[in-house]
């Protein structure tokens, strides 16, 4: 069985990433990019699925491991009754090739070490042909697909597996490299392992340096940056919201869906991190990604697409795999692409807008492509549809929907009286203002002092406490006050913010999900917004301690068995961590960036106490 979500670490090289357990197995490795097939699928199986073990021969006594400081190079040491041996695992930036390079550094006595490699191409269904180049050298083949192994340790096939022993001293290091290529061009020039560890850390540190100082969870802000590199995808500059498929939201549950892909509600809060960070470049490569991906008829905009900007992203399930722990289906590919989310039309204009506002990033085009989109708008904007949740139990009048719409009118109005756009910004203001007066007579429970989910519902939503952050209305408004502390009271569990009730959400699914982890980041916001500065700080730091040892957040937090769960890292998860930090120790806060409200309270951030985390 695959170890626990927390259990894992990321690795990457700015194109795809690889998922290693604290035991020394890589489980998930798509080649070659986030969305390829899968040649290591043990997480989603098992072993013969496809993984790449290196590790102890004998019993291990202790395991640590950490991250070499403001890089992706993890560094894991076994101690065992012989000794004391170090792995280091790492990609280093994609060349011509992409390497997943593992060097066993001797630290003490004698180790004996194994390594097991169970190569799996097209999401662990196909064995590859695996013939002898040279001493040192191994091809793996199967169809379009190459992987090289170098090292200098004896290996052999046994069982369709490729494995060997060695022994490790004090002092030495034993290498292996492991290279992707199609299968039709010559196989790759071989790397130097300990010069592409230099590169590699030096790339990461370099890339640190040009961040905005935060005093205060610095650390746990640096992670979270560095992961979300490593989950840009180099060459388009998209965003893929997980590098993992089909981790369930509910442990043994179904609710298992492919996040290798890019989704428009996450730009204006991912824009925010990286702009308020001082990573113009990203910024500026994300924003030219979603111009480019929406391009074309207003009316065939999609609510996520591929990191190429890819449209067909068709939704599929893979028999053979059994599934995280037993949870099954797993699932290829995303249907809710083709869902009407209204929502998506407020997040484009506020993230233009964003951006158009920041200097570094500042940039008039794609005005003619707003105009036609806020003009299709125009017409569907009061049609129900399957919300912000991809909820497939049937279309409704969704508040944060119709919340976004106006978003969409507001920002359009605004970046023509700002920046001298033409538009009709009279016809604008009439729909703004007829959305904003619509939610507010049909989205508010006064019985539960309340915005709720839809149109006359009677549900709390998460999505609600977005309405402060967009700017809809100020957290001093007694309706956002209420809605936030009918939040905190009835849509938590041990003090996570839920999504919503399962049982009374109507999602088309089974019930039952874990603490959606960015709900409760936007709990911790509002919480500044309103000038509850201990409460938030306090929320904050908890769900800091949900990392994991090397400072990873999943999509979701199941109180109950105190797991991780849903797919990992979780980008939105780690914008969060960036956002609300900048909200809790900076004058200038995305929260009111966005809103263009200040919080209740003017009193100047309090450092608390420093974090000890590791980044």
């Amino acid at each position: 069985m695959s170890s626990n979500i927390e259990d894992y670490a990321l690795i990457g090289d700015c194109e795809t990433t690889a998922l290693v357990s604290k035991s020394g197995s890589i489980d998930w490795l798509c080649w070659p990019r986030f969305d390829g097939g899968a040649c290591f699928s043990a997480l989603l199986g098992t072993p013969e699925n496809g993984r790449w073990l290196l590790a102890p021969v004998g019993p291990v006594l202790e395991t640590k491991r950490a991250y070499r400081k403001n890089t992706l190079v993890l560094e894991t040491t076994h101690k065992t009754e012989d000794g004391i041996v170090t792995v280091l695992d790492f990609m280093p930036l994609r060349g011509v090739t992409s390497d997943i390079v593992r060097l066993v550094v001797g630290k003490r006595g004698q180790v004996a070490m194994r390594t097991e490699l169970t190569l799996r191409f097209d999401y662990g269904s196909t064995v590859p042909w695996v013939s002898r180049l040279d001493k040192r050298t191994l091809s793996m083949v199967a169809g379009p697909d190459r992987a090289i192994l170098r090292t200098p340790t004896k290996v052999f096939g046994k069982d369709m597996k490729t494995v060997g022993e060695f022994v490790v001293s004090a002092g030495e290091t034993v290498p292996f490299v492991l290279s992707y290529s199609p299968s039709w061009i010559k196989p790759p020039e071989p790397i130097d392992p300990m010069k592409a560890l230099s590169a590699t850390q030096s790339y990461w540190r370099n890339w640190c340096k040009k961040a905005e100082p935060v005093k205060t969870y610095g650390d746990a802000v640096t992670r979270s940056l560095i992961t979300l590199k490593a989950l840009t995808y180099r060459p388009t500059g998209g965003i893929v919201a997980a590098p993992t498929t089909s981790l369930p939201e509910e442990l043994g549950g179904s609710r298992n869906w492919d996040y290798r892909y890019c989704w428009l509600r996450d730009t204006t809060f991912t824009l925010q991190a990286l702009m308020n960070s001082g990573y113009y470049d990203e910024a500026r490569a994300w924003r030219d990604w979603l111009l480019r991906a929406v391009a074309g008829a207003p009316d065939q905009v999609q609510i996520m697409y591929g990191i190429g900007g890819e449209r067909r992203l068709t939704e599929y399930e893979v028999p053979w795999l059994s599934g995280y722990q037993g949870a099954r289906p797993v699932r290829i590919g995303n249907a809710a692409a083709g869902q009407l989310q209204i929502d998506i039309y407020g997040e484009l204009m506020d993230a233009v807008h964003q951006a158009r506002s920041t200097k570094p990033v500042a940039n008039k085009a794609g005005w003619q492509l707003q105009l036609a989109l806020i003009d299709h708008l125009e017409k569907i904007w009061d049609e129900p549809d399957e919300g912000i949740w991809e909820k497939r139990g049937g279309r409704q009048k969704f508040t944060y929907s119709k919340v976004m719409a106006w978003v969409a009118f507001d920002r359009s109005i605004k970046s023509a009286e700002r920046f001298g756009f033409e538009g009709p910004i009279d016809r604008w203001r009439k729909l703004r203002a007829q959305i904003h007066a619509d939610v507010c007579k049909y989205a508010y429970n006064p019985k539960l002092g309340a915005f709720v989910d839809k149109y006359n519902g009677t549900d709390l939503d998460a999505s609600t406490l977005l309405m402060a952050l967009v700017g809809f209305l100020p957290a001093s408004d007694p309706r956002i006050r209420g809605t936030v502390e009918a939040i905190e009271k009835h849509l938590t569990a041990d003090g996570f913010v839920l999504r919503y009730d399962t049982r009374e959400g109507g999602d088309g699914l089974p019930v039952g999900e874990g603490a959606f982890l960015a709900c409760s980041f936007w709990l911790a916001d509002n919480l500044v917004l309103l000038g509850r500065r201990a409460d938030a700080r306090k929320l904050y730091e908890r769900l800091l301690a949900l990392r994991n040892d090397v400072g990873l957040l999943a999509e979701e937090y199941d109180p109950k068995s105190q797991r991780m769960v849903g797919n990992f890292p979780q980008a939105f998860s780690h914008i969060a961590i960036i956002n609300t930090a900048h909200n809790l120790t900076r004058q200038s806060k995305p929260a009111e960036q966005r809103a263009q409200h200040k919080a209740l309270s003017n009193q100047k951030p309090v450092e608390p106490a420093a974090t000890k985390d590791s980044a």
